[in-house]
C-alpha cells in the first residue's frame, strides 16, 4: 500500500482563507480546497478500517492465547502441588519412622 501523508491539520483547515474575487469566494480554489479535504478524509477512513481489522486479529489472537494459557494452567499446577505433597509425605515419613528408614 502507498504510504499517503494527510495534508492538513484541523488547525490549518480552521484557519484556511479564501480570497475573494468580485462575487465573493474563488470557487475553483474553494473546490480544490475541499477536494483535498475529502482526498485526506477517504484517506482517514481507509486507516481506521485497517486499524480496526488488526485490532480484531489482535483481540482474536489475544483470546486464542488466553484460552490455551488457561487450559494448562491447570495441570501445571497439579504437578507442583503433586510434588508438595510427595515432599510432605517424606518428610512426615522421615519424623515418625525417624531417619534410619533413609540411611
Amino acid at each position: 500500500m502507498n504510504q499517503q501523508n494527510i495534508r492538513f491539520t484541523a488547525k490549518e483547515i480552521l484557519e484556511k482563507d479564501f480570497k475573494t474575487s468580485m462575487r465573493g469566494y474563488n470557487p475553483d480554489e474553494v473546490d480544490k480546497f475541499l477536494d483535498a479535504i475529502i482526498q485526506d478524509y477517504e484517506l482517514f477512513q481507509r486507516k481506521v478500517e485497517l486499524l480496526e481489522q488488526e485490532n480484531a486479529h489482535l483481540k482474536r489472537e489475544v483470546k486464542k492465547l488466553s484460552d490455551r494459557s488457561q487450559r494448562q494452567a491447570p495441570s501445571q499446577t497439579v504437578g507442583s502441588t503433586n510434588y508438595d505433597i510427595l515432599q510432605r509425605l517424606s518428610n512426615l515419613e522421615k519424623k515418625v519412622f525417624g531417619s534410619k528408614l533413609y540411611e
